[in-house]
């Protein structure tokens, strides 16, 4: 078991009679950080008391439980259409967003990109101080899903907080100066400059903080590491997969086991086997055991990968490890031979729930395979598994949970239309359990994909894809996916056999998460889902795409409210109490993971994507709305001289390694269509230099030449002359008659 510190006891004990203790005269509210002098101080003792001081979120989900719920209950049904702004605070930047903040005796904490960390008063908003960590911009290149950060973590008096080039920062509570700076790589992945990136959040387990890393979509080794959460001395590494064993013994006994079942003819060797946990862990102090959920497979297609076979641990699985040691406790794999990059690292909840007249202690997940897994957390004992969204990629489970082989799902043998999409029926976005309907609410994606093996089509190897390239139904008949693919059957034979697949949905979904019984739902088309927060006022928070933030009645979905932010909202919401006043707080900022681009229904289309925390409270106004943007038309480019053949070859490059990032209309980052003579006239220097890499945009050396950079620089000339011509056809054409 984990050793305690005498210090850390003593100043617990200090803080609980600080706020506990109060004369017959003294008010009974809560003392805040700034009456007792101690800022940031979360322990065990405090954990296992969250719900006798509700005022308090501290943690991610607030609990140690993960349930994103607030016993809270000021705010309620009856007086929920009082809800209004109260203050707003701007973070400065204008991506993504998807963490919740932390609130802790008054004082609340936020992580926002690349790892920057705000302190805040949290009755006003006033700034206590920022931390802006020293990140190489090359690693934005890496994120798959933007150099978003998922949370933070408060512990005795200190934050952390990881950045997205790898690096663990600990910071004082009060003042966020840096207390010890950790780099949570390996030495041979810095050196080799693998494309590692890190956005999930932090792990308190017992003595130590534990971070993983993200990077399987670009071909790494997936692992968590472990810290010294005073110090930020290397404590221990748990690998996910094994290593290529031409590079000798695996590290432990249990990478042995799983060497078994990878073959070593695979191409899995070159790329790393994936397996990287990217978000979802949760800590037991009851148990001392650490979970973590691996990532998909690197490179996604199983035949590829392992063509002779196995189960290929551990990926998509979860596993319990034993925190003062770093050693395996237990491990339940989800998809044996992952092979549609249905990931297993969404967020856990720990719950003791009666199961067959027994009380049992689980830990409970939506993974992106679209099943509710129940788990004996202490053992991994499969108890129950329902799906939450229409699939195919299975006929079922079998009575340990192992999935029976669909060949509606096998894309290697021809095209298949698969449910779920590489999206998943829920992703990153938090789901909450209310522990008074006993329901878990997940925001769900209701959606399937066409999956074409590109290996021997036009487009052939696709960088952070692989071989395997995925269509939405609504763009399978596109030009650009039929010059990137070539023939493909018609869409309507692929969907005889499959779920109905006219268009994708975002739902919101309250479920009894051992009948897998739908209680209510809010379905509605919006492309970017939204996390979850529950109150005991019997209140369902969910934010979304186009700017509302929506509170449902927990019990029965009845829309009680909905307030137009001007905000695009992804983040869970978060509630806390600050004296006798709730509030409801939520980052907004739209952006990664398919999210590069601004569709015309979200307020970052309408109002650009400033970000920032609104909070809401009783009382409070209408909330203040970014400035409408004005999307001017595309301006006539330079003059420029390419042939027909350099524009395609450019338009292959540019989906290969551009379009990810690079949409062509409103989005995260500039549309190349719009570039000045003058960025013309560094582009080169911008993608093969990293003239730009501060900012974010990386150099491609590695991958590109000067004669490929050119064709590009051409295909982005050709797209702009379209799009500028298309405008003066359509401004004549509504012109005076």
């Amino acid at each position: 078991m984990r050793s305690y510190r005498i210090g850390s006891i003593l100043l617990s004990a200090t803080l609980l009679l600080a706020c506990g203790e109060r004369t017959s005269e003294e008010s009974t509210a809560p003392r805040t950080a700034f009456e007792t002098g101690v800022f940031g101080w979360v322990d065990e003792a405090r954990l296992r008391q969250a719900d006798e001081n509700p005022e308090n979120w501290y943690t991610n989900g607030r609990d140690w439980h993960g349930t994103y719920h607030s016993p809270l209950q000021h705010i309620n049904q009856s007086n929920i259409a009082e809800l209004g702004y109260a203050w707003s605070y701007e973070l400065g930047t204008k991506r993504g967003q998807q963490a919740t903040p932390i609130v802790v005796d008054g004082v609340m904490y936020a992580v926002g990109n690349w790892g920057r960390v705000y302190a805040l008063d949290a009755a006003t908003g006033g700034r206590l101080w920022t931390f802006t960590p020293e990140v190489d911009g090359q690693y934005a290149r890496y994120a798959c899903c933007d150099v978003v950060q998922r949370g933070l973590q408060i512990w005795q008096g200190k934050v952390y907080a990881g950045a997205t080039d790898g690096y663990l920062h600990a910071l004082d509570a009060r003042t966020g100066d840096l207390i010890w700076r950790a780099d949570t790589l390996p030495a041979e992945a810095r050196q080799q400059n693998m494309p590692y990136t890190s956005s999930g959040s932090p792990q308190i387990a017992g003595d130590v903080v534990v971070i993983g890393n993200g990077g399987a979509d670009l071909g790494v080794r997936g692992f968590v590491s472990a810290f010294d959460i005073d110090t930020g001395e290397f404590a221990w590494r748990f690998y996910t997969v094994p290593r290529n064993p031409e590079q000798g013994p695996q590290e432990a006994p249990y990478l042995e086991q799983a060497l078994a079942t990878w073959d070593p003819a695979g191409s899995w060797k070159q790329y790393g086997g994936g397996g990287t946990v990217w978000d979802g862990m949760a800590y037991d102090p009851e148990l001392d055991l650490l979970y973590i959920g691996t990532g998909n497979a690197s490179p996604y297609s199983y035949k590829e990968r392992s063509p002779g076979g196995g189960d290929n641990l551990y990926l998509a699985s979860i596993i319990a490890i034993k925190p003062e040691t770093g050693t395996l406790a237990w491990y339940f794999q989800q998809i044996p031979g992952e092979n549609w990059d249905y990931t297993s690292t969404q967020k856990f909840i720990l719950a003791d729930i009666e199961l067959a007249g027994r009380m049992r202690q689980v830990i409970m997940q939506a993974p992106k395979n679209g099943f509710f897994y129940v788990l004996d957390r202490a053992t991994g004992e499969f108890l129950s598994a329902k799906p939450f969204v229409p699939l195919n990629w299975t006929k079922g489970l079998d009575a340990k949970g192992r999935p029976i082989p669909s060949p509606q799902a096998d894309y290697t043998t021809g095209p298949k239309l698969v449910f779920p999409s590489i999206a998943g029926g829920h992703n990153w976005q938090p789901m909450s359990r209310d522990p008074r309907t006993g329901m878990v609410y997940i925001p769900t994606y209701e959606e399937g994909a066409v999956m074409v093996d590109s290996s021997d089509r036009p487009i052939g190897f696709v960088p952070g894809q692989f071989t395997l390239y995925s269509i939405a139904p609504d763009e399978y008949d596109s030009e650009e996916v039929k010059a990137n693919l070539g023939p493909l059957p018609p869409f309507e034979e692929l969907a005889k056999n499959a779920p109905a697949a006219t268009e994708w949905h975002t739902t919101l979904k309250a479920i009894d998460p051992l009948s897998g019984e739908i209680v209510w739902q809010d379905r509605d088309r919006q492309f970017m889902s939204a996390g979850v927060l529950t109150t005991a006022g019997n209140l369902v928070f969910n934010g979304r795409a186009d700017g509302t933030l929506r509170v449902f009645a927990a019990g029965t979905g009845e829309l009680l409210k909905s307030i137009d932010t001007g905000s695009s909202i992804m983040a869970a919401p978060m509630s806390y109490a600050v004296g006798e006043k709730q509030y409801v707080a939520v980052m907004t900022g739209y952006g990664g993971g398919g999210g590069f681009a601004f569709p015309e229904h979200t307020a970052a289309y309408r109002y650009g994507n400033r970000n920032r925390i609104l909070v809401f409270s009783l009382g409070g106004g209408a909330t203040p709305k970014p400035e409408p943007v004005d999307h001017a038309p595309i301006p006539e480019p330079i003059s420029w001289s390419a042939s027909a053949a350099e524009i395609e070859q450019g338009r292959r490059l540019y989906f290969k390694h551009c379009a990810a990032c690079h949409h062509f209309g409103p989005g995260l980052v500039p549309d190349l269509r719009r570039m000045t003579p003058q960025m013309h006239e560094i582009f080169n220097a911008v993608v093969l230099e990293g003239l730009l890499a501060p900012n974010g945009m990386g150099r491609f050396d590695d991958l590109l030449s000067a004669t490929d950079v050119r064709a590009i620089q051409s295909y982005v000339i050709d797209q702009a002359r379209t799009a500028a011509g298309e405008a003066a056809d359509a401004a004549h054409s509504v012109g005076p008659r």
